[in-house]
């Protein structure tokens, strides 16, 4: 068994103090899009990410937005963003989508990394949670952010 996470203690650790062996209670795969218009967040949790949740979050996106705009999309570099059957579906909607790739090392570029460290900050109990309660938990954040609707904010130096 491992030791109770430690609250954070003023002037010695401002993050919450974890023993470093711990039980695997699996993990979970978030797909996000952050629209940097008007802040909200289009996001999935699932127990894969494979090409067929990827496609999933792609049926989501085409759905909300009206049929005539293009939806830009900047993606790191899974194999779910360019695989045959991902492509297949981008097939069947010409010029609906967009890709920016980032570049491998530069994953902080895309915005939506901002999303997943605030649910890091917030969620900060959720490491010793089953799936099934972290995926609540995430979806919980994401329709507050819908409510506080915070979007971005942008500007040249």
């Amino acid at each position: 068994m491992t030791a109770p996470d430690l609250p954070p203690v003023p002037g010695e650790h401002p993050t919450i103090g974890r023993d470093y062996e711990y039980k695997r209670l699996g993990t979970a795969s978030i797909l996000a899009g952050l629209d940097l218009q008007d802040g909200n967040v289009t996001a999935r949790v699932e127990r894969r990410h494979r090409s067929r949740e990827f496609i999933q979050l792609l049926e989501e996106l085409d759905v909300r937005y009206p049929a005539e705009a293009v939806i830009r999309l900047n993606l790191d570099n899974h194999s779910a963003h360019i695989s045959k059957e991902t492509r297949a579906y981008l097939a069947t909607r010409p010029n609906r989508f967009r890709y920016v790739h980032t570049p491998k090392h530069d994953s902080w570029l895309n915005l939506v990394e901002t999303l997943f460290g605030k649910m890091a900050r917030t969620l900060p109990t959720c490491a010793r949670s089953s799936i099934k309660q972290r995926s609540a938990s995430f979806r919980s954040l994401v329709l507050s952010d819908r409510r506080n609707c915070l979007s971005p904010r942008l500007s040249k130096a």
